[in-house]
């Protein structure tokens, strides 16, 4: 009995370990004028296991969505998603072009130097959810992203 005790512990550690694991690399979001109500918030992030990044937040703006801009025909086109598949142990770029978030109804302006608290929302294929929050600092208006600095997903 106290076998399948121990067992079931530590089987528990190692499943909520699993998401304190999940890695963000490099993230930014980009400054704004003052008048400016929207930012976009980019990173690289990778799980060990498989896991959805399933919503966002931040106390400096109204709301955080998930975005994908991808060419549709000879137009670009931006569309909001309901979740950004995480497969285990690949990393998934948020990037300008690609899967991003959105930092909508801004309630300040966002300032280079600064840092933003961003709160990732990662569900569990159990669909148990879990929340993580990463200081996000704050880039110029004009800044870009290194290439390379990201591994393609």
């Amino acid at each position: 009995m106290n076998k399948n005790i121990y067992a079931l512990v530590a089987l528990c550690a190692f499943a909520s370990s699993a998401f304190a694991q999940i890695k963000v690399d490099a993230p930014w979001a980009r400054a704004t004028v003052p008048v400016q109500k929207t930012s976009g918030a980019f990173m690289q992030l990778q799980s060990p296991t498989d896991v959805r990044l399933v919503g966002a937040s931040s106390p400096v703006a109204g709301s955080v969505e998930m975005h994908k801009m991808e060419m549709k025909g000879d137009q670009m086109k931006m569309e909001q998603v309901d979740a950004i598949e995480l497969p285990a142990n690949k990393a998934v770029k948020l990037a300008s072009g690609g899967y991003h978030l959105m930092l909508i109804d801004l309630k300040r302006q966002l300032k280079a130097g600064d840092s933003v608290p961003l709160t990732l929302t990662i569900e569990h294929p159990n669909k148990k959810r879990e929340s993580m929050t990463v200081q996000v600092p704050v880039k110029p208006l004009n800044f870009v992203s290194q290439p390379g600095a990201h591994a393609a997903h």
